[in-house]
């Protein structure tokens, strides 16, 4: 029996370099956004990078999670900060289940006017 890979493999140069083979052109675009998007502007660096930790978590990128919280903390991001952006995307993400209930509820009625 073969032993199991992980889920997810381990980002590493070689995978970059590999991406960047396959869509040269994209892959330049890509990084120039990411630079431009996390550029200081009316938020900081270290606040961008909070955002970025909590939506990584809403998104459920596990390379996302791991660089944006790496780069949040060289930013000067505190354990504290992270996690309560990260409660606030826990709740987002709830929250947007609760308030899509609407669509099962109004199907659940029309279903109910179509019985009648």
């Amino acid at each position: 029996m073969k032993p199991k890979k992980d889920l997810f493999p381990p980002a590493t140069p070689e995978m970059s370099k590999k991406r960047a083979e396959l869509a040269p052109e994209i892959t330049t675009a890509f990084r120039n956004w990411n630079k431009e998007v996390f550029k200081s502007g009316a938020l900081d660096q270290k606040t961008k990078e909070i955002i970025a930790v909590a939506v990584a978590h809403v998104t459920q990128c596990p390379y996302c999670i791991k660089a944006h919280t790496r780069t949040a903390k060289l930013k000067g991001a505190t354990n504290e900060e992270l996690m309560e952006a990260i409660w606030v995307a826990a709740e987002m993400r709830a929250g947007g289940a609760y308030a899509h209930a609407a669509l099962a509820l109004d199907q659940m009625g029309a279903l109910e006017d179509a019985d009648q």
